[in-house]
């Protein structure tokens, strides 16, 4: 199978983490945050996906530790299907439970070790997310779910 690039996305209800990645190498970067409105982003998700132009999409699906659904699972499962729709595109859905804690970890040991000289902010952790998500699923894409 041909490499291929594909593009995360860790979605909130005030900001959408993205990074990218490929299957050659099997890497991930986290890339930006989309700050929401009222409305759905869709200009700046176009403009990332022309610019990428990505095979596939994996979309965090959230669940409570649990595994019951939170209040964000069915609106995550909701914008998948809208990714899916809009490109014509497969849509992995996987957990993403801890990953918004493992990702603060990251910035904080970043932080600490002089790495990262600015302060930490919610963009920062939701784009750091997205990468979590986006190496998650290289690992292992059969563990997750296909957007219908």
């Amino acid at each position: 199978m041909a490499p291929q690039v594909i593009l995360a996305f860790d979605y909130g209800t005030r900001r959408i983490g993205v990074a990218s990645g490929d299957t050659l190498t099997r890497t991930a970067r986290a890339l930006t945050t989309i700050e929401r409105g009222d409305t759905m982003p869709w200009a700046a998700i176009d403009k990332l996906v022309r610019e990428y132009q990505p095979a596939q999409f994996v979309v965090g699906l959230p669940w409570n530790m649990d595994g019951t659904p939170t209040v964000l699972t069915d609106v995550s499962r909701t914008f998948a299907a809208e990714l899916r729709a809009r490109f014509n595109k497969p849509v992995a859905l996987v957990d993403e439970r801890l990953s918004s804690r493992e990702a603060e970890s990251q910035l904080r040991d970043a932080r600490a070790s002089g790495m990262k000289k600015r302060r930490n902010t919610h963009a920062d952790v939701d784009m750091i997310a997205a990468r979590i998500l986006l190496e998650q699923w290289l690992e292992n894409p059969h563990a997750a779910e296909q957007a219908r």
